[in-house]
């Protein structure tokens, strides 16, 4: 039996199609790919991160810099849900459409690792990865696994085994800019793009936002899969505002398998 009818029916295959005929997609992930994992958004009402928390109090960099216990007394929680995440049907879909050489790059404004978990090679990390670890004094890089259980169990702040600086995650915080080398490698592939799929994201948080309206304005064909709007869905050919996890797994079933 076949859950979808009508009009969601005709743009899953609308969108299958249109992954068919493409030579070069590029998705663009945000954190609404991740909630079916169990990791919460930032912006959702009475369940995102910020209806709880004052953004620039806690995740800022100028926070992690003058009260850094502060900013990992709040991340704590967060690490755990991130750390015990595993990926679901979307980041699995979004895998294989990559495997099958129907998907090329994966741009996500997620810290979570999910696409890598699910087996996506070619992923831009927008906003930086809790795979790492950089010592504020010395710099040196550490893999987070190694210091990850003694903090997410203990709440140890993680220093540095080279000069016992403190660890900040290699994510991006409020006051941070983007890394550069993200966002050129990022515009490049949308600039190359003749499809680009917007998966779980609001749009609401620049330089990446402004992604998809480059790859419109060079000629790609768009589709957009969100529970909410974007101010992008009306240069959409293909909205599905539903569940990503339960959207893009169908679409990439049409897809690959007709």
């Amino acid at each position: 039996m076949n859950p979808f009818h009508g009009a969601t029916q005709s743009a899953l295959e609308d969108a299958a199609e249109l992954f068919r005929k493409a030579k070069r997609v590029v998705v663009l992930t945000g954190a609404g790919i991740s909630t079916p994992s169990g990791i919460p958004d930032f912006r959702s009402e009475g369940t995102g991160l910020w209806s709880r928390d004052e953004p620039l109090e806690v995740a800022s960099l100028s926070t992690f810099r003058t009260h850094p216990e502060s900013f990992f007394n709040w991340f704590r929680p967060l690490a755990g849900q991130i750390f015990h995440a595993q990926p679901n049907a979307a980041h699995l879909a979004l895998a294989e459409l990559e495997n099958a050489g129907i998907a090329q790059t994966i741009i996500t404004q997620n810290i979570d690792m999910l696409h890598q978990k699910a087996g996506s090679k070619h992923v831009i990390e927008m906003h930086g990865t809790l795979k790492t670890l950089s010592c504020t004094s010395c710099y040196k890089k550490f893999e987070s696994k190694d210091f990850v259980k003694r903090f997410i169990d203990d709440g140890m702040i993680p220093l540095c085994l080279n000069c016992n600086g403190i660890l900040k995650p290699d994510v991006i915080l409020f006051g941070e800019q983007l890394p550069l080398s993200a966002l050129f490698e990022a515009q490049g592939a949308v600039r190359g793009c003749d499809l680009m799929v917007v998966a779980g994201s609001s749009l609401e948080v620049l330089p990446v936002a402004g992604l998809p309206m480059q790859a419109v304005d060079r000629g790609a064909h768009l589709i957009v899969i969100n529970n909410s709007p974007t101010y992008i869905n009306v240069r959409a050919d293909v909205v599905l505002m539903d569940d990503v996890a339960t959207i893009l797994p169908e679409i990439a079933k049409r897809a690959l398998h007709g």
